[in-house]
């Protein structure tokens, strides 16, 4: 049986939490609504960075809830507009104009699509536990510096109400848990700030709210291979930063709930979503880090309803109730997302205990991935840097546990080689520089039965040891190879030393 096939359990998918029950309807039912409300700002900030007008990114994030809440892999989890994904398209509106993003927008889901259905949502598998702490880390700390610019240069007021709002939330579960916090802080600063006439900055000054509901429609732009050509490099980086952090997060999620999520539907879900969201004028999306975590961590949520949810209240908070809503002020959805920002925060990862235990790789792994996310802002960045660093880690730590020791029998005619450690390019070459071969009797036999050979690199040198021994005129026996070490030697032996 292979190793792929061995030892290795798949957890069940989940039962989802059954609708029935009144407590699960009303906790996913909350849940969307403050997801809905701490939706908007974000949305209408990333239009900004986009540069396109608020409606788009608010549809985008009506669409991507709606659709992935049908066909994603991961229960609970939010998709909408996203920074990341405004950073990539953001190039081709500036010079091309709305039409050629939204194509861009079309074509990168049906990227997602194509790379679902090829199984790109396996390659989870390879990413080290060092580089999902790094990344829990990260968008912790990018949640919590997207919130400085809203208590820069602002009335003194914003800051006493978001110290309040943070109150709140911590003291009111204490209370009761019937009503998610978040809410009940974001209504309770909303009625405050009206009431008492407070001039703070509130939701309507990011940009105005739709009125409308999107209408579908096709791309405006040429469909020639010329305009293909331009789009297609948008698509593809929207297709694969979109799958990095969408996989990313419902891998996080499954973590946090103890359920398992079916990552290649979510991989084709997201294209799904994101074709939709192209043909109704949205500027694409992604699964959305801080508004999951308020959505399982803080509310909750466990099932599709409340990611449904979110997509309906948005719309209908903008169209019908879009003027009470632009008066909701900034400081109550600051305050949610900081306190997003410290649950989210592994803490145990950085206590003195923890990382007086933790092998100083995984933890320069760990602060890599930190790192480089947040310099470059790029959550899919970071892991790639991340699980680049970790394979180099790892590399130089096994090729280090390779051991060469040799016995000579009594009478001085055979000496035994025993080979311990595993065998691939990093471990390899230092190979050829274990063995006597001035010294050592004209039989020479290399015991393999601890060792396991990886690669070519491992063949080409255990060729050079052969060669040197019978340049001495010594007889070599290689014994002790295990079935797939012996196959790769019989496929490559003596056709990679040169002559």
């Amino acid at each position: 049986m292979s190793a792929d096939t061995t030892a290795v359990r798949r957890p069940r998918l989940s039962r989802p939490a059954c609708l029935a029950s009144p407590k699960v309807f009303r906790t996913e039912v909350l849940a969307g609504l403050v997801v809905a409300l701490a939706l908007i700002p974000e949305a209408i900030s990333f239009s900004i960075i986009a540069g396109v007008d608020p409606s788009v990114g608010l549809f985008a994030s009506f669409t991507m809830a709606v659709v992935i809440s049908i066909v994603g892999g991961r229960r609970a989890m939010i998709s909408a507009a996203t920074g990341a994904i405004a950073l990539v398209i953001a190039p081709l509106n500036h010079e091309y104009g709305l039409g050629y993003l939204v194509g861009a927008v079309i074509l990168g889901g049906i990227f997602q699509i194509i790379l679902g259905a090829l199984g790109v949502a396996r390659l989870m598998r390879f990413v080290p536990r060092s580089v999902m702490v790094g990344f829990v880390n990260a968008l912790a700390i990018l949640i919590f510096l997207a919130q400085v610019p809203e208590l820069r240069n602002v009335p003194f007021a914003v800051y006493p109400l978001v110290v309040a709002g943070l109150t709140m939330m911590i003291l009111f579960p204490r209370i009761t848990k019937v009503v998610p916090a978040p809410l009940v802080s974001i209504v309770v600063l909303t009625v405050i700030t009206i009431a008492a006439a407070i001039a703070v900055p509130t939701v309507g000054d990011k940009g105005e709210l739709p009125s409308a509901l999107p209408v579908p429609g096709l791309p405006d732009m040429p469909l020639t291979g010329e305009a293909l050509a331009i789009i297609a490099p948008y698509a593809l980086a929207l297709a694969l930063v979109g799958l990095m952090e969408s996989l990313m997060t419902a891998k996080l999620v499954d973590d946090i709930t103890d359920t398992h999520s079916n990552k290649t539907r979510e991989s084709i879900g997201q294209g799904v979503a994101n074709v939709i969201t192209g043909f109704f004028g949205g500027m694409g999306g992604c699964a959305m880090i801080g508004q999951t975590m308020i959505n399982v961590k803080t509310s909750g949520a466990r099932t599709r309803l409340s990611t449904f949810l979110a997509g309906v209240f948005l719309m209908i908070l903008c169209v019908t109730f879009g003027p009470v809503v632009s008066q909701i002020p900034m400081a109550a959805l600051v305050a949610v997302m900081v306190l997003v920002a410290f649950a989210t925060f592994d803490w145990h990862s950085v206590a003195p205990d923890t990382l007086r235990r933790m092998p100083i790789s995984e933890t320069v792994v760990m602060t890599v991935t930190v790192v480089v996310v947040v310099i470059t802002h790029n959550l899919a960045i970071g892991v790639i840097v991340g699980v680049i660093t970790a394979v180099i880690a790892f590399a130089r730590r096994i090729a280090h546990l390779v051991n060469v020791s040799g016995v000579v029998d009594p009478e001085g005619k055979q000496v035994v080689y025993s080979v311990t450690g595993e065998l691939f390019f990093a471990s390899s070459n230092d190979l050829v520089h274990q063995f006597n071969y001035g010294e050592d009797p004209d039989d020479v036999v290399i015991d393999f039965s601890s060792a396991h050979i990886w690669d070519a690199s491992s063949v080409a040198a255990l060729d050079a040891v052969e060669t040197k021994y019978a340049a001495r005129g010594k007889k070599v026996t290689v014994i002790g190879l295990n079935k797939n070490s012996a196959e790769i030697r019989e496929k490559l032996a003596g056709q990679l030393v040169g002559h």
